[in-house]
């Protein structure tokens, strides 16, 4: 009787500790690093989920899937899923490097993030001749210490303590072959709370969007180019932001990705917008000229547009819409995998043209 009484008290503990601990556990898969202050921990990879605990910023979480800006881990020993915005693989220890200098600000309207890169929150901003501690720096992005105590994160290329790794913004482009060298800002529209067009089926456009904008990065990485996207998953940025975020970067083209729908289903095709004529009118014609030769979609042509993101931006500017989600054909497209080598390949090869034209 006192070996069972044993036995039971052992396995009681056991099951306390392996039910009400906090910790991510795993015995293999992908280690990311938590990069924000506060991380819920969800039971669904959706935000209305419910929440079942919060991770801190260093902790590390175990990843066994992914799914459209969600990684699934274990928490407590049971499945669990946070953002995957505000993780960032452990290995890379982010490149960070401990300092205790100040830097200066030298751009007016300057946003103060969470964290450092542009899905982070945006908490405050500052403007030209600022000063601050710079307590650390990672990728380019410098974490410093705020006038009320806290801290927030700054891009170094707009302080005085710059860094050698900005993905070469500091080029000569008649130098280069390819994309190497060029900023490119890449923007998926919609996202979060905003899905954007409805199609058939009641498929998402900001889903199909995500898909797409992950294959067109990566070719365009591969040409050489430097990347930067206004949303990496699924969630919320307006408009404002999007153009912030590219009139902040030297950037060289900004490319907004969107799927088109329509009332009428017979109407269908890719059509590349853009605000100004000149340099983006340039650009417009290069990649829908691109985009449209090894794709079985009608090519609408370029258009004029009054599109937000267009009108407001300080570069070469183009908004291109893909195929209506509305239209059985392009739909049966969109989702294939041609489809998007085949886009990703032409905006690529329709960028390089506008380039060394």
């Amino acid at each position: 009787m006192r070996l069972k009484h044993l036995l039971s008290v052992g396995i009681g503990i056991l099951l306390f500790l392996f039910i009400f601990i906090p910790a991510i556990q795993a015995e293999n898969g992908q280690i990311y690093e938590v990069g924000t202050s506060s991380l819920n921990v969800r039971s669904a990879p959706s935000y209305s989920a419910e929440v079942i605990g919060q991770l801190t910023e260093g902790d590390h979480v175990v990843a066994f899937q992914e799914s459209f800006g969600w990684v699934q881990t274990y928490y407590g020993g049971h499945e669990a899923w946070v953002a995957s915005q505000y993780l960032f693989p452990a290995g890379d220890q982010k490149n960070t490097t401990t300092k205790q200098t100040e830097l200066t600000v030298t751009k007016n309207e300057v946003q103060i993030r969470t964290g450092p890169g542009t899905a982070y929150k945006v908490i405050g901003s500052t403007s030209k001749g600022s000063t601050f501690k710079l307590l650390e720096t990672t990728n380019d992005w410098h974490k410093v210490r705020l006038s009320n105590g806290a801290t927030g994160w700054i891009a170094a290329w707009l302080t005085s303590a710059d860094t050698k790794s900005k993905n070469a913004i500091t080029k000569n482009k008649n130098q280069v072959s390819g994309l190497e060298g060029y900023n490119i800002v890449l923007d998926p529209g919609h996202g979060g709370k905003d899905p954007g067009a409805i199609g058939i089926d009641g498929i998402y456009e900001k889903d199909l969007i995500m898909m797409t904008a992950d294959n067109i990065a990566q070719q365009l990485r591969a040409a050489g180019a430097a990347v930067i996207l206004t949303r990496s998953s699924d969630y919320f940025v307006p408009l404002e932001e999007r153009v912030s975020i590219s009139n902040a970067y030297n950037t060289d083209a900004f490319i907004s990705i969107h799927f088109n729908a329509f009332p009428l289903i017979p109407i269908q095709g890719i059509s590349t917008h853009y605000y100004s004529y000149g340099t983006s009118r340039d650009l417009a014609r290069n990649i829908q000229a691109s985009i449209t030769q090894d794709i079985n979609m009608e090519n609408r042509g370029i258009m004029k547009s009054n599109y937000h993101v267009l009108r407001e931006n300080n570069t070469s500017s183009v908004l291109v819409e893909l195929g209506f989600i509305t239209n059985p054909h392009d739909l049966s497209l969109i989702q294939t995998t041609d489809y998007q080598k085949n886009v990703a390949e032409g905006i690529v090869s329709g960028l390089t043209n506008y380039f060394h034209k």
